[in-house]
């Protein structure tokens, strides 16, 4: 028999679903960390103070400081020997033996023999210097005297003191006397002083010269900026440039490479040396390496222009303050000067600064001009500059074509004869039968000459600006000819390079103005035709080659090394009608900016010389065209049409006159202006034809009245 249990208390916990029970895990607490070592603590303490940045900064302070006061005696000890001894010239004689350079050699020698002489002389002279000093003392002692006795008679004359003859004498002892204890109480403190007076000197002196190592040195001089050129820099840079004839050369050299230098002189905004290279050393491995020198010499590539003169074995250095290329240079003459004139045949064009600072003044008598660059640096402000000042020449002819027509040629209105203004292909087109026309006033002065060799031309001025345009112009015209490209059969191409062919003899000249140059917007053929060739900033070296040729560019110019942005207006200018340093094949020049405003005063100038000039603006080919009658005929018999529909139809009647400038406001306006408007239908603008009809009767009706009065 089955007993049941009976329970007498309620369970507390509830059975629970295993399936639902959660179970807890206990996560045992992590175990303290092992204590950090007092030393390991220590050690990091001192790190982190070492290598603190205050700490740098203090010990390269106290080092750079010591350094300046060590280096600055031993540069002071070196000055001294040198002074005193024929040191100099032999590191010089030296020097110039392992350059090679044997006629230096020999001066420095003589040099050091009159050196030598003038020594022994001086030490001669010092075997009978005491001898003399105390003949000397004595008579100028007893002079003394003598002359304070005489005017003390004269005092005791003048008083009647026999005393008095006794006061002057009494009174320079006094006063040698007051000499005397000022220089005893002033002996001690100068002792004390003196050594950190002379320590403090020799400071100044390695400070200037920076005679402690590059890790010392301020960041400011660290980093090259405002450091002078100094000869040690230079010989430096150039021993660093990874040419070994050259490093082992100067290690040979006495002087350490000192005598490869000329003078350093100021030229503008920089200073200029030539630097005569060791045998085995070609001028076109330092060329090379321009960015490499630069930076040797703490500049930045575009600072530093590197140039081949007469001399043999010789590179120009040409190294700008830095900064100072950023700086911009002074207005045109043409802005500060309301006398200022032109003359075509002898004149020279005020274009800007060269380097050196002198004014850069050009030539453009019987002188074809291109002007070439990367977009918005300054090609158009430069071009413009040039024509500004002829245009002061009354004689001077000018028909222009502004390709990017926005108005930077608006000034010449009533100066240029022709004047295009505008980007499309119907603009190209204009510009290119105005080259063409160009071609056959060429021919008609050549026929002339022919007839009458004696004859003069006012000289014709041929511009076309963004002349890109026109050589990549795709359009054919109705002969089948394309007035774009570079072959035989471009009409732009071909009159162009007929202008260059023989345009200069009888004064039309072409000036173009065109950017980013290849060999499809800039043809071979055009560019080289150009007697002036000047170039902004290009991309790459090929371009520069394209802009002003490639024995410029081998012999230094570098556009594509100016900086795009920054060197707005400055032009590498290959040209004979402007002053290049002999050797050179081109110069560098910063053109002066004339603004629009300013522009404006010149050509008004300009225009006050001239009997007046009526502006050919644009040739228009299209016939006139009755307006009112069109609407009518293309609205035909319907009795009303929409006014889009009447603009598209016109369009179709005559695209040359209604084209995009016709619109629903132009239309309105023709129609009110004979007494009549659109009007709505259906919330639509439409236009009714009895009311064009009815304007036609008005217009028919008032011309007939005007005639009859």
């Amino acid at each position: 028999m089955t007993e049941n249990v009976v329970h007498l208390h309620k369970p507390t916990d509830p059975p629970a679903d295993p399936a639902t029970v959660t179970t807890l895990t206990v996560v045992p607490d992590a175990p303290p960390a092992r204590p950090v070592p007092l030393w390991v603590r220590s050690g990091r303490a001192v790190k982190t103070a070492v290598t603190h940045e205050r700490t740098k900064t203090t010990v390269r302070a106290v080092a750079r400081h010591s350094l300046y006061t060590f280096n600055g005696g031993r540069i002071v000890a070196r000055r001294t020997w040198d002074g005193r001894t024929g040191s100099r010239y032999e590191r010089m004689i030296r020097a110039a033996e392992a350059a090679g350079n044997l006629e230096a050699a020999e001066e420095w020698e003589e040099r050091l023999t009159r050196f030598r002489a003038a020594r022994h002389h001086r030490r001669m002279d010092l075997l009978h210097s005491p001898v003399d000093a105390a003949k000397g003392v004595a008579v100028g002692a007893g002079m003394s005297i003598g002359v304070l006795v005489a005017l003390g008679v004269v005092m005791a004359l003048n008083t009647g003191q026999v005393g008095d003859v006794v006061t002057p004498l009494s009174a320079t002892v006094d006063f040698i006397a007051l000499l005397i204890r000022i220089v005893q109480v002033v002996w001690g403190p100068a002792l004390t002083i003196g050594p950190f007076l002379a320590l403090l000197a020799l400071w100044s002196v390695g400070r200037k010269q920076h005679a402690a190592p590059q890790w010392a040195l301020p960041a400011n001089v660290r980093n090259g900026e405002g450091e002078p050129i100094t000869p040690s820099i230079v010989v430096k840079a150039l021993r660093d440039l990874g040419i070994a004839p050259l490093r082992n050369a100067i290690k040979e050299m006495g002087d350490a490479g000192a005598s490869m230098l000329g003078p350093i002189t100021i030229a503008g905004c920089g200073v200029e040396v030539d630097v005569t290279l060791p045998s085995g050393v070609a001028t076109d491995e330092v060329q090379k390496r321009r960015r490499k020198l630069a930076e040797n010499l703490t500049r930045h590539e575009h600072e530093v222009f590197i140039t081949i003169p007469p001399a043999a074995r010789t590179v120009r250095l040409w190294i700008a303050d830095s900064g100072a290329l950023d700086e911009p240079i002074g207005p045109s003459p043409l802005v500060t000067d309301e006398t200022l004139t032109a003359n075509y045949k002898t004149g020279k064009a005020p274009w800007g600064q060269d380097l050196r600072g002198d004014a850069a003044l050009i030539s453009l008598y019987q002188r074809h001009l291109l002007v070439t660059g990367l977009s918005n640096q300054g090609k158009t402000a430069s071009l413009r500059s040039l024509a500004l000042w002829l245009a002061l020449d009354r004689s001077v002819q000018f028909w222009i074509a502004d390709l990017k027509g926005i108005g930077d040629w608006a000034m010449f209105e009533g100066i240029a004869q022709v004047l295009i203004e505008g980007p499309s292909d119907d603009h190209v087109i204009q510009a290119t039968e105005m080259v063409e026309d160009a071609v056959e006033e060429m021919n008609r002065r050549i026929e002339a000459r022919r007839q009458e060799p004696s004859i003069v031309f006012e000289p014709l001025i041929v511009l076309v600006d963004e002349a890109q345009l026109a050589f990549m112009c795709p359009v054919v015209g109705e002969d089948k000819r394309p007035y774009g490209g570079s072959k035989a059969t471009s009409r732009y191409f071909m009159a162009v390079r007929k202008i260059h062919n023989q345009g200069r003899a009888v004064d039309v000249l072409m000036w173009q103005g065109t950017q980013d140059p290849t060999d499809q917007n800039l043809p071979k053929l055009v560019r080289e035709g150009a007697h002036t060739r000047a170039s902004l900033v290009v991309g790459t070296e090929s371009q520069a080659e394209m802009a002003l040729g490639a024995k410029a560019v081998n012999a230094g110019a570098a556009p594509h090394l100016l900086r795009q942005g920054l060197d707005k207006g400055t032009l590498v200018v290959a040209s004979d009608g402007i002053a290049i340093p002999a050797g050179q094949s081109s110069i560098t020049v910063r053109t002066h900016f004339i603004d629009d405003e300013p522009a404006a005063e010149i050509a008004a100038r300009a225009k006050a010389l001239r009997d007046g000039v009526t502006t050919l603006r644009v040739v228009d080919k299209t016939e006139e065209r009755d307006a009112l009658a069109d609407v009518a005929a293309v609205i035909g018999d319907e009795p009303r049409l929409r006014t889009n529909e009447v603009l598209k139809r016109l369009h179709t009647l005559a695209p040359e006159t209604y084209g995009d400038q016709w619109t629903n406001d132009r239309l309105k306006s023709l129609l009110e202006e004979h007494g009549e408007e659109p009007k709505k239908s259906h919330g639509v603008m439409v236009v009714h034809r009895d009311h064009v009809l009815r304007a036609l009767a008005n217009r028919d009706e008032n011309g007939s009245a005007s005639a009859a009065e």
